[in-house]
């Protein structure tokens, strides 16, 4: 699994073309890869209800737990289903809308230098073997193709938006992205500040 660096693309997965994305500023890379979660609806997995919120193609009266989504442009570079399959709505030198209102080490607006991967999941529910086995490649294609995402610098949305997000959640296994890829294991900005 490689990175093309002319297109921006993972080799040997599906693409599918989110609108919600706009150019990196000037002379940015990415040097961060945020995880995220998401199901749709809450706590349901399967179907096209996430694709089609990243390509504003969800039509929100069709479950009323999608009301609070009418009018939301989101997307992610990377999604990783809970069977492995894996989607790209957005090539990596572009700037993908999955962090909002965020900071890492300081620095704010994470949109314009990070990757986001969803995992198909919630933050209380284990993450299937299927998607590590599929998410650990990626980080290390990624870092090989963006040598400014260093061994600190895989994180969780939790940890860019702390108080305001808590995905990928409990239940998601930092230690294996330590023991398997040699990443160091993300703080908390709250920590950070408190030391």
């Amino acid at each position: 699994m490689q990175v093309d660096r002319t297109t921006g693309l993972l080799t040997g997965v599906s693409y599918v073309d989110s609108p919600n994305r706009g150019p990196r500023p000037c002379g940015c890379q990415p040097e961060l890869i945020v995880i995220h979660s998401i199901s749709l609806p809450a706590g349901s997995f399967g179907g096209d209800y996430i694709d089609r919120l990243f390509t504003n193609q969800l039509d929100t009266r069709r479950d009323e737990r999608f009301v609070e989504l009418y009018g939301l442009r989101v997307s992610a570079h990377l999604l990783i289903r809970r069977d492995g399959h894996m989607t790209q709505f957005v090539p990596f030198g572009q700037r993908a809308w999955h962090a909002g209102e965020s900071a890492f080490e300081g620095r704010r607006g994470c949109n314009d230098f990070s990757i986001g991967i969803e995992l198909e999941g919630t933050d209380d529910t284990p993450y299937a073997d299927v998607q590590y086995d599929r998410l650990e490649p990626v980080i290390d294609a990624l870092r090989e193709a963006y040598p400014d995402i260093g061994r600190n610098r895989v994180v969780g949305h939790c940890h860019i938006a702390p108080g305001r997000k808590s995905d990928p959640g409990p239940c998601f296994d930092w230690g294996r992205l330590e023991d398997n890829l040699g990443l160091t294991r993300p703080v908390t900005q709250q920590r950070v500040v408190a030391l």
